[in-house]
């Protein structure tokens, strides 16, 4: 059985039963209370797998939420497949299939063969997907690199492969390779 998830505790792309339906965490922000003694607030945007409706809730830190009855895999990104994403199971190559609405704040880090994906089973469908920490993405498009350039704090944006724009430090050219937090879209380190 999965812990209880309490409300500070949760992350986004979690799944939590809230009167019966799974709900994921779109996004989530804590309100520092303005008076003392009073206790941080929550904001929680959730979406239904379902259905796809949208919920915000305010909730206390200790607010203890249930544990959806969800599945999770592991799969790969295999195609499009027009406007919905095939992903394999890697156990049983296995498919399963996600329309790109579904993949909202997420596209921007799928590439083909991306692995360390996790895929959330509803009944036996996939409803939602955890993507790896940080994914590794490819530079198309940035001004040339600064000769002389340091490992300065100075930044310059980049069009990687996918169409995320991120920030990059200066000396970065185009046609490399770059590591990109999936959390937050920041750059994190050249790869490889």
């Amino acid at each position: 059985m999965q812990p209880v998830p309490k409300a500070s505790e949760l992350k986004k792309g979690e799944v939590v039963d809230i009167h019966g339906a799974p709900y994921i965490v779109k996004q989530l922000e804590a309100k520092s209370p303005s008076s003392r003694g009073a206790s941080t607030l929550y904001k929680i945007r959730f979406s239904n797998l379902l259905t796809g409706q949208k919920r915000d809730e305010s909730l206390k830190g200790d607010d203890m939420l249930s544990p959806a009855d969800c599945q999770k895999i592991a799969v790969q990104f295999s195609y499009m497949d027009g406007s919905h994403y095939v992903f394999m199971n890697t156990e049983d190559y296995s498919q399963y299939t996600l329309a790109s609405e579904n993949l909202e704040g997420q596209l921007e880090y799928i590439h083909e063969g991306l692995e360390g994906i996790t895929a959330l089973l509803v009944e036996g469908s996939i409803a939602a997907i955890e993507l790896p920490q940080s994914v590794v993405l490819a530079i198309v498009e940035t001004s040339p690199a600064i000769k002389g350039a340091s490992a300065s704090a100075r930044t310059k944006p980049a069009t990687l492969s996918t169409g995320l724009v991120v920030q990059v430090p200066e000396y970065i050219e185009q046609g490399e390779s770059i590591k990109v937090n999936t959390t937050n879209g920041k750059y994190m380190a050249r790869a490889g």
